[in-house]
């Protein structure tokens, strides 16, 4: 198998995520920056990084696997309370499950996330529409 680092519509690619997260600008004038892996039909893979706190957002069309690849932060899901998770926890919720993270612990924090099927970018709903919108939420940018 040959290696690519490129979203495209090839059969196979291989990423290394670690790289990919040490790649990330130090700042952002959104909440996360992101980068995608892939981009199918069933689903998409992104990083991302998270550079401040999350309000309570949810996404209408997908499920969601959330990889810690690095840092530490608290996040909660639903009317559960916050939690602690750091690098190698898996979390996992279901489309429209409430959620977010309310408070970094240690940066940066960077997450490797799957949704399927695929999440639209604009797939960012708050609680509170005065949280933020899609565009104040997230960055995309090519990392690799």
């Amino acid at each position: 198998m040959e290696k690519t680092a490129q979203a495209s519509p090839a059969s196979t690619s291989v990423f290394n995520v670690e790289k990919i997260a040490g790649s990330f600008p130090a700042t952002a004038d959104t909440m996360l920056i992101d980068t995608r892996l892939t981009d199918e039909h069933h689903a998409s893979a992104r990083v991302f990084r998270i550079y401040r706190p999350t309000p309570a957002h949810y996404h209408a069309t997908c499920d969601e696997y959330l990889y810690v690849v690095s840092g530490r932060a608290t996040f909660f899901l639903g009317d559960a309370p916050p939690f602690e998770v750091g690098p190698g926890e898996l979390i996992f919720f279901k489309q429209g499950t409430i959620h977010g993270t309310p408070k970094l612990l240690e940066e940066p924090f960077v997450v490797l996330a799957v949704d399927t099927p695929r999440r639209d970018p604009k797939d960012i709903i708050f609680v509170n529409p005065s949280d933020g919108t899609p565009e104040s939420f997230i960055q995309s940018e090519r990392l690799y």
